[in-house]
């Protein structure tokens, strides 16, 4: 079992440049120097059409059988995925189109069933030969493949040498990659994500961190044009969200509060939905950071802003009734920054609902004047259920590190949560509630699990 808190703090790499100028303490990877309230990911993704906008991901419970299908023959995931791994590394004959099937059954095969013994028992072997598919760049769909394997592979290993082994290759792959533009657009967007996952579960110094997060500045404040993806999209999205994702990691963003709130602030100008959301999100992050660094400081961040035209210009997005926008696009937009609003004008974090309801149940008894005064707010109404746990998303750190988990785990986060130590770490801090025990059929399957399509509702591989 990998203890990554533990690894962390052992490690002892680099603070904060702030923090190095005021003192001595140490300070490892990012990814466990928020205190708690900030341990965790981006908006969810939740369900339209579900009022209490929960996220409901069921345990991947397939089996796998052997080939007869005799199901007093099983393979454990653990055979299958050591048996995959020694098939995947011997690509000596394999064509292209082999490879990529190869990468593909990994990729899903640990997205289900994550084994952090079968992973570092090979890890040696696996990171070189993933790194030389994403250098080769034989074909667009391959790179993109070994850049979803290598993701996987770091999430569920959390060695703490990897960052150093594949970020290079990474930045480099995000800088000059020269296919047509729609491949060219998903593998920067891919290795963007991906150079997040090394710093943030690689063993990634504060000091990479910090370094990381100026690149990805550059790529905000020039739209794309900085990595030959002007004006793209899909990729200043990318480069936000990773950008959310890793200052979620660290105690101290007063030194880039500034720069890094006009630059967003300038994004929620942006035609792309998809970049305003992004941006929002990450206007709230910042504040919030503020917000929480004062209250257990007593001091103020040096942050120039104009926060009664930020709250006009966030307010107005509320409200965007521009044609040129689809009607789902509009509702997203609104959602969100009505959440985003809300949470800078009472201090809170995502989705939370300020509408009230009786806080005791006035039909067991008593007069309707009787709980005149009885009210309470609804509070957080976005959660992550699993199995017979719920995580109130109550903090824009969590919302950004679950956005991120959930891009890339989709239907296997709950299997990650579960069983991986790294995702475990990720979502540590966050406050959970429990329900009572789900019945389960004679194969283990919960009866209340989901299954299928509406299980990943919501959900981006």
């Amino acid at each position: 079992m990998h203890d990554l808190r533990k690894k962390i703090f052992e490690s002892g790499k680099t603070v904060s440049r702030k923090a190095r100028s005021r003192q001595p303490s140490t300070q490892g990877s990012p990814a466990s120097s928020r205190n708690g309230s900030r341990a965790a990911s981006r908006q969810a993704s939740e369900d339209e059409e579900s009022s209490d906008n929960e996220y409901t991901e069921s345990l991947a419970s397939s089996i796998v059988h052997s080939e007869d299908g005799d199901e007093a023959d099983l393979t454990s995931p653990s055979e299958t995925l050591h048996n995959n791994i020694v098939d995947l590394l011997d690509q000596k004959r394999d064509s292209g189109q082999d490879r990529a099937d190869k990468l593909t059954a990994y990729t899903e095969l640990v997205r289900h069933h994550p084994s952090a013994e079968e992973i570092d028992a090979q890890i040696n072997e696996l990171i070189p030969m993933l790194l030389k598919s994403v250098r080769g760049r034989k074909s667009p769909q391959g790179v993109i493949w070994a850049l979803k394997a290598l993701m996987m592979t770091m999430l569920t290993s959390g060695g703490e040498s990897l960052n150093d082994r594949v970020y290079p290759t990474l930045k480099a792959l995000c800088e000059n990659s020269d296919y047509d533009d729609d491949e060219n657009e998903l593998i920067k967007a891919t290795a963007i994500k991906a150079m997040s996952i090394s710093i943030m579960c690689g063993g990634g110094s504060v000091n990479a961190a910090e370094e990381f997060l100026e690149f990805l500045m550059e790529i905000i404040q020039s739209d794309g044009h900085v990595i030959g993806a002007g004006d793209n999209g899909p990729v200043v999205t990318a480069a936000l969200n990773a950008w959310g994702f890793v200052a979620s990691g660290l105690d101290d963003l007063e030194e880039q509060s500034t720069e890094a709130l006009e630059a967003f602030t300038e994004q929620l100008d942006s035609s792309d939905v998809e970049v305003q959301i992004a941006a929002g999100s990450n206007i709230a992050l910042l504040l919030e950071s503020a917000r929480e660094y004062e209250e257990e400081t007593g001091e103020t961040w040096n942050m120039r802003y104009d926060q009664d035209g930020l709250l006009r210009r966030l307010n107005a997005l509320t409200k965007e009734s521009s044609k040129s926008i689809s009607k789902k696009d509009r509702r997203q937009l609104h959602s969100n920054f009505n959440s985003i609003v809300t949470s800078l004008e009472h201090g809170k974090g995502p989705g939370y609902s300020t509408a009230k309801r009786f806080a005791t149940n006035p039909h067991t008894g008593g007069n309707k004047t009787d709980f005149h005064d009885d009210y309470q707010e609804y509070g957080y109404r976005q959660k992550l259920r699993i199995q017979n746990i719920s995580i109130v998303i109550d903090s824009w750190s969590l919302s950004a590190r679950l956005g991120m988990l959930k891009s890339i785990l989709g239907g296997g986060l709950a299997s990650h949560y579960l069983n991986n130590p790294v995702v475990k770490d990720l979502l540590s801090g966050a406050k959970t509630e429990y329900t009572s025990t789900p019945s389960k059929d004679r194969h283990g399957r919960s009866d209340k699990a989901t299954h299928g399509k509406k299980a990943l509702r919501g959900v981006s591989d």
